[in-house]
């Protein structure tokens, strides 16, 4: 089921952890509600850079949260935020680049140089930019 014209549900709910140990990863309707809100982000993020992107985790039950040790107040349990990388952009320029757009977004993460973290929200979002590296928790912007 296509939540907008390149992002699927499946592909919002997908987890390996949750198919190997048997969790129910299906969002609620509110959740559902919020990946529509994403996605339309996501569609945004991919016409900057006119190149296909790879998301690695969206919506997470909290069962699912747990498990991976995501944060009690991850805005993936809500449908607003997805781990993604932009097929050949390194994860430090895609966040420079979104930073520096006008694609909406209220926290951008550069995780350890490997991934984006994107998360939306409802309200004024606060376009936050923050670096996480192992070790040193979370640093104000583009590190």
């Amino acid at each position: 089921m296509l939540i907008t014209p390149h992002f699927t549900l499946d592909e919002m709910i997908v987890s390996q952890l949750a198919a190997r140990d048997g969790f129910d990863n299906t969002p609620p309707p509110e959740a559902r509600a919020n990946l529509q809100l994403l996605c339309c982000a996501l569609e945004q993020v991919r016409a900057l850079f006119d190149a296909p992107i790879i998301v690695s985790s969206g919506y997470r039950s909290e069962q699912v949260n747990r498990a991976i040790g995501g944060a009690s107040t991850s805005q993936h349990i809500q449908g607003l935020a997805a781990d993604f990388t932009v097929i050949e952009v390194s994860p430090r320029e895609t966040v420079r680049r979104i930073s520096e757009s006008a694609v909406p977004f209220d926290q951008l993460i550069l995780e350890f140089d490997r991934w984006v973290h994107l998360s939306v929200t409802r309200d004024t979002p606060r376009r936050q930019v923050l670096t996480i590296r192992k070790g040193s928790g979370y640093l104000p912007g583009l590190q």
